[in-house]
């Protein structure tokens, strides 16, 4: 929180509020939800006091604290979060403002009529004021479900006001009147307008419902919405709503006890990945790595089918179809992976340049310039490294080294290096420790002087969701069907710099991802043990085995198995799985990059699959 912007004992009025132009400052504002007002508020703030306005400055400066704080409607303990977070500061949060401050906000409440800056204050008075008054609530709720239901206000803060004043009204229960069934009725009325024009709309205000467990008596009729909004979008061949709109009206169709529809839809979906399959084929420049993976999911979608309803879809015919297929794309799909590849920076200047790539651009702008801030190992650079510092050291490679863990259990050797010209086994493990330790040194210099400052700009500059994340996670070919909910919330957790939520989310993601991709090469993931009885391999066997560096490449596949299933690395799936991971641990610039890596695999296999069909087709994308 920034100190010092006002006297503290400076006292103002609701005539300082008044006459401190905040709405012609936020009637020159685009209205982009509340972080644009916060913006233009602490500016204003500031030239008021550069004025010698010190009231008028702290009122604006109260204003702009007020607009900062992040909604999280799904909390009733902590609905307000700080926008941003660094690691010895942060932004406003409710405790931050005073008794007097709050009981100034509720001086101005009636008085304000823009309908967002109504809302924030009498919601903040309904959290901190002691005792609570229900006018407080009632006015929040009111003001916020005045805000528009519309695609650009809906994604501009929207989706998060009308979440709160639901929950507001839910927690009044009948001190809140039929505000509640108001509501709904709103919500439906705009869902059954909704058109193609609208976007996700239809699929944004049925989760609101949803979610909240609001229209049960509606369950069908929202299902048929949402199938016809499906169909109109896979009338234009704009498949990637459609498919989310069939899913969606798969889930009112089973809410509302239809099974037969649901599986319909559930075919729905399948098929549209069939079709952006064909797709994929059929371009000038061919990605069969896509297509296998939409021919996967397909698969996946089908067998989600519930056995009842398989016979009348003739589910299993197609799936040993589509199996075909697969083979097909997967046979041409090796070695397809891209890699996007951004320009060198020099070390000197490492941390600037890392601002500066993400700065001042649009969220997947940003997020491409971040997931390529570094080009990722190179196994052929540091073994000649770790060679080279070898024989220019012979000293230090005579002896044998052990590696102990932080409880004193020895968890792995280093042989001594043999003098001799050939290189024996044990002198691989030797070059192996030591490439790894240089890999350490190169995972802490990209940690601090690319991904750490780049990260904190880019939560400066844009406030991404988990919606968001999981979206991205839900369209990337690398990414597991079914798995898009967890690879997205472990992105979003260390967005938010949760590492320890992050790491505990996407580690077994990773292992299942390398898993489910090595058995689609045809790779045995699995063992018998004595009993007969077939277990899965955990990720140091899978990384062991031939067909990974055909499926990930070798320089990814050292990546993986150095940070997650290697003693002379930080060995952080094994560390967890085992409770070892401390919070510590947790936050160490290996877990920090560990969390980066899964970006950038997430991110890049999407950006290829979205834009190179984007770049063939000659479409825009605005998803």
């Amino acid at each position: 929180m920034e100190n010092q912007r006002y006297p503290v004992d400076l006292i103002v009025s609701a005539q300082d509020f008044t006459s401190c132009g905040w709405k012609e400052v936020l009637e020159q504002t685009a209205r982009e939800g509340y972080s644009a007002m916060w913006q233009t508020l602490s500016a204003a703030a500031r030239t008021a006091m550069e004025e010698g306005r010190e009231k008028h400055g702290k009122v604006l400066w109260l204003l702009a604290d007020a607009s900062s704080m992040m909604l999280v409607p799904a909390s009733q303990n902590e609905p307000f979060k700080p926008i941003a977070v660094f690691h010895d500061r942060r932004s406003v949060i409710p405790d931050d403002l005073t008794d007097s401050d709050i009981a100034f906000f509720s001086e101005l409440i009636d008085s304000i009529d823009d309908i967002w800056l109504k809302a924030r204050l009498a919601d903040l008075c309904w959290l901190k004021r002691k005792p609570k008054l229900v006018a407080h609530a009632l006015a929040a709720i009111d003001a916020y479900r005045t805000i528009p239901l519309d695609t650009e206000t809906w994604v501009r803060g929207g989706r998060e006001c009308w979440g709160r004043a639901i929950s507001l009204a839910r927690m009044l229960k009948a001190g809140a009147g039929d505000r509640v069934q108001q509501m709904e009725a709103a919500i439906l009325a705009v869902l059954d307008a909704a058109g193609h024009q609208d976007g996700f709309l239809g699929l944004w205000l049925a989760d609101l419902l949803k979610t909240n467990g609001m229209a049960r008596d509606c369950r069908t009729d929202i299902a048929k919405r949402l199938e016809s909004l499906a169909r109109d979008f896979d009338s234009t061949g704009d498949m990637h709503r459609a498919r989310e709109y069939f899913s969606v009206a798969s889930d009112w169709y089973r809410l509302s006890a239809d099974e037969s529809k649901a599986a319909e839809m559930t075919v729905s979906v399948a098929e549209g990945w069939v079709k952006e399959a064909i797709a994929q084929t059929s371009l000038s420049t061919p990605s069969h790595m896509v297509a296998a993976s939409f021919y996967e999911n397909a698969i996946q979608t089908y067998r989600s089918v519930p056995r009842t309803e398989r016979a009348a879809f003739r589910v299993d015919d197609r799936i040993a179809e589509l199996r075909t297929h697969l083979s097909d794309s997967g046979e041409k799909a090796l070695g397809e992976m891209g890699v996007i590849s951004t320009p060198g920076v020099d070390i000197s200047e490492l941390v600037e340049n890392a601002r500066k790539a993400v700065s001042g651009k649009s969220p997947i702008d940003a997020l491409k310039a971040f997931a390529n801030l570094h080009r990722g190992a190179r196994v052929d650079t540091l073994r000649k490294g770790a060679i080279d510092r070898m024989q220019q050291f012979p000293l230090q490679s005579l002896f044998a080294a052990t590696v102990m863990s932080r409880d004193g259990r020895v968890i792995a050797k280093r042989p001594a290096m043999n003098i001799g010209s050939e290189a024996t086994d044990s002198d691989e493990i030797a070059i192996r420790a030591g490439m790894i330790q240089d890999y350490g040194i190169l995972v802490h210099i990209v940690v601090q002087g690319d991904i750490w400052p780049a990260l904190e700009t880019m939560l400066l500059e844009h406030r991404l969701r988990e919606a968001d994340f999981i979206d991205l996670a839900r369209n990337s070919p690398i990414v597991p069907k079914g798995r898009e909910g967890l690879f997205g919330k472990a992105l979003f957790c260390g967005y938010e710099r949760d590492f320890v939520s992050a790491l505990h989310l996407l580690i077994p993601q990773i292992e299942h991802m390398v898993r489910v991709h090595l058995k689609q090469a045809g790779a045995k993931t699995t063992n018998l043990d004595q009993d007969g009885i077939e277990n899965e391999n955990g990720m140091s066997t899978l990384m062991d085995l031939p067909e990974a560096e055909t499926v990930f490449g070798k320089d990814l596949t050292f990546e993986l198995k150095t940070l997650f299933c290697d003693a002379f690395g930080p060995n952080l799936r094994n560390e967890l799985a085992h409770g070892l991971l401390d919070e510590d641990s947790c936050h160490s610039p290996y877990a920090i990059y560990a969390w980066w890596l899964g970006m950038r695999l997430v991110f890049n296999t999407w950006w290829n699959a979205a834009y190179t069909t984007d770049a063939e087709t000659g479409s825009d994308s605005d998803d």
